[in-house]
């Protein structure tokens, strides 16, 4: 499939016939969000996802990193690079799903964040459709 790198939590994958821009993804679900719309997209082996309380996130689940792109309809920071054959992603924690508790830890402070409300069960589904 493709290449990957790990180094100082930003996560660089090589993706083979890449016809989208990471960054162009980033900024639809703030727009979502910011819209209190609730979406899931799925990007290879990424997800992002925006809520109707005006949360968005990226994760990774293959290895359960997550990065917040927005918090009650205002967009976050998120550092990004990208080119025509590969991305890197600047990771800011974990994540897991619990039920109907999505549970976030942030790396740099170590902060738990335990949040019910988002559509667990479907983006549950959709991680499972993608590695199913």
């Amino acid at each position: 499939m493709g290449r990957l790198k790990i180094k100082r939590g930003v996560r660089k994958q090589w993706v083979e016939g890449k016809n989208w821009r990471l960054a162009d993804e980033v900024r639809y679900i703030q727009r979502r969000a910011a819209a209190h719309d609730g979406r899931i997209v799925t990007l290879g082996q990424l997800l992002l996802f925006s809520t109707e309380s005006g949360d968005a996130w990226l994760l990774d689940p293959s290895d359960q990193l997550a990065t917040p792109l927005a918090r009650d309809g205002d967009p976050l920071p998120i550092h990004i690079e990208e080119s025509h054959t590969n991305f890197a992603i600047g990771w800011t924690g974990a994540y897991q799903i619990n039920g109907a508790a999505f549970v976030y830890r942030d790396k740099d402070s170590g902060n738990v964040r335990t949040i019910l409300g988002y559509p667990t069960q479907k983006i549950t589904q959709e991680i499972s459709n993608m590695f199913g």
